[in-house]
């Protein structure tokens, strides 16, 4: 098996079994992170979360779009390292528009229906983060960095 499809495998895998992240943004030079429930979407292009406008993410997106998304794989064990593994998205935020919101909207809500009432409040919006790079972490001494467009699969087919 190729290295590369490898490494797709380990991104979709987290995606099936994390479905929440740290979100760090900066601000005024001071670094700020966030628990945000996420959905990826576009094959890992994208990931998309909520957030209410008046919060210190959002302003720091706002001012910043640059962002890192740190996924975890979740899988816990003393003994086995190689089991975990650690997945941060590098990117920049778009806010998701009134002619795909609908969709957007209804994608993010099927990963995360007990979000309904905090995605329906008036100061809430979706936001998207197009993912220029991610960093796979495996362990101590196993870190790779790959472009979005390296494991894009339009360009391995």
């Amino acid at each position: 098996m190729s290295k590369l499809v490898v490494v797709k495998k380990y991104i979709e895998d987290i995606f099936k079994t994390s479905r929440f992240a740290v979100l760090a943004t900066e601000g005024d030079g001071q670094p700020h992170a966030s628990y945000v429930a996420i959905t990826p979407m576009d094959s890992y292009r994208a990931l998309i979360f909520a957030t209410y406008r008046n919060t210190q993410k959002y302003l720091n997106l706002i001012r910043n779009g640059k962002v890192a998304l740190l996924v975890e794989s979740g899988k816990h064990s003393s003994t086995a390292q190689q089991d975990s593994f650690v997945l941060t998205a590098f990117g920049h935020m778009e806010e998701i528009g009134t002619a795909e919101k609908e969709h957007v909207f209804n994608k993010h809500l099927k990963w995360h229906p007990d979000l309904l009432s905090f995605m329906q409040a008036e100061d809430c919006t979706l936001v998207r983060i197009k993912v220029d790079t991610y960093q796979v972490v495996r362990g101590i001494d196993d870190v790779e960095w790959w472009s979005i467009n390296d494991i894009d699969e339009d360009k391995s087919n």
